[in-house]
């Protein structure tokens, strides 16, 4: 069957795989279902599989009612098993890329998926790779295993694209429906089978001319971001040296209505794609004899933050004639960002690790992270003893939840990494706030 024949059998996709069930793959597999397609999702956690056919979702973005409905219907169910795929039209993978120790790309788990999905395509299938990655990783690592030393040719035993997720965990404003989905297909036949699935459950579906573009079009997405996140952190770190707010020169910079786009200093960057994609672009960079200079130094000024973040606390503590040793600091926030449990390369823990590294004796109050197994944590109750123990309430997160009155009325020194007390309360100077140090 020809390419373009494919292209208009689009309609007969029925079944949809979904290959890795995170803050991406849930979500979408869901989407995909309430949009009457049946779905099959897989996961190699166990645990994940069993909550999600139980119908109990830990993920914010799908409610554990939605998902039950779901379940009950039959419109998706969940494995640890690939062979389910062979029921599929169209499998769409949604599976980590992180660095190594290196922060080198690490596609190993991609590249088992991949295998897996392989040895159980359903022929004419379609294959759409979903995870942040460097330009060429579809072409060049994902159909080649797909093409199995030749035995099958794209555009007749199956097709393949790349479409980047753009998944924002908590975002009540965008989904996955009102976000614009880039698309590259290896050939036209391919974009056009990705674009009319996507259509069935997006708004708008934009189709690139390969998938080097749809790729490359993630990172410039992430690295505009992070580049602009780690030029407003230096500036932070060269405006508390002189003595300047930083926060009221962002808001008085944001008044141009023209030419400018604010953006703001934190104590590190959080999340799977905006820490990773500029290592990504850069490592793929120098098999091009090219060094991305700009975004590599973009890259360290955002890792170095959670350091100046922590000797910020060092220093308020110091000025108490406090060491960092010995000392009991509450960290308010663990998460990477506001209102949402998702721990991805948050900062916060790298900051923990920092204080505790260094003595501290330290606690945390987080409303959407119960505990934290890797550092021997759990999270405490914002009493008003933990907040007037404390040698120092460092806010991380600001998660609206946590009232912040009571911290700011009864804790002796606070470091407000995100600027949440003036941003809450309505305290416009540093004057008004005598026990609080902002970033």
């Amino acid at each position: 069957m020809s390419d373009a024949r494919n292209a208009h059998n689009i309609r007969t996709v029925e079944t949809v795989g979904i290959v890795g069930l995170g803050y991406v793959g849930l979500p979408l597999a869901a989407t995909f279902a309430e949009a009457g397609l049946s779905v099959v999702g897989v996961d190699n956690s166990a645990s994940k599989v069993e909550a999600l056919n139980a119908g109990e979702s830990y993920v914010q973005d799908v409610s554990s009612a939605m998902l039950l409905d779901l379940v009950s219907s039959r419109k998706a169910r969940f494995s640890q098993e690939y062979e389910p795929l062979q029921e599929a039209e169209a499998v769409l993978i949604c599976l980590p890329t992180p660095l190594d120790e290196y922060r080198e790309p690490d596609l190993s788990i991609v590249v088992a998926g991949v295998e897996e999905i392989s040895a159980n395509l359903r022929p004419g299938a379609l294959v759409v790779l979903e995870s942040t990655t460097y330009p060429g990783t579809t072409r060049e690592v994902v159909q080649p295993i797909l093409e199995q030393n030749g035995r099958r040719e794209i555009g007749d035993d199956f097709h393949l694209a790349f479409s980047p997720e753009r998944v924002d965990p908590g975002n009540i404003g965008y989904n996955i429906k009102s976000t614009p989905k880039v698309v590259g297909g290896v050939t036209e036949g391919c974009a056009a089978l990705a674009e009319e699935l996507y259509a069935r459950v997006v708004n708008e579906v934009h189709v690139v001319s390969s998938p080097e573009s749809a790729e490359m079009s993630k990172l410039l997405e992430n690295v505009f971001r992070g580049v602009n996140i780690a030029l407003v952190n230096e500036l932070a770190i060269l405006c508390h040296r002189m003595g300047i707010d930083v926060w009221e020169v962002v808001d008085a910079a944001k008044t141009k209505p023209f030419g400018f786009m604010p953006f703001y200093p934190g104590p590190g960057l959080g999340g799977h794609c905006i820490p990773v994609d500029p290592f990504y672009l850069s490592w793929r960079a120098r098999a091009f004899d090219m060094s991305t200079e700009f975004i590599e130094l973009a890259g360290r000024t955002n890792v170095n933050m959670p350091y100046y973040a922590e000797s910020r606390v060092t220093s308020a503590l110091n000025a108490e004639k406090k060491p960092v040793n010995g000392s009991r600091i509450l960290m308010l926030g663990v998460s990477y960002k506001p209102n949402v449990g998702d721990l991805r390369e948050s900062p916060s823990l790298k900051i923990l690790e920092l204080l505790a590294r260094d003595g501290a004796d330290v606690a945390y109050h987080d409303p959407y992270v119960p505990e934290l197994p890797d550092n021997g944590l759990e999270s405490v109750e914002l009493t008003e003893g933990q907040i007037e123990e404390a040698d120092c309430v460092v806010i991380a997160t600001d998660h609206k939840v946590v009232d912040l009155e009571p911290v700011v009325a009864r804790a002796s020194k606070i470091v407000d990494l995100r600027n949440a007390v003036r941003n809450r309360l309505g305290a416009h100077s540093l004057e008004d706030l005598e026990n609080v140090e902002i970033l």
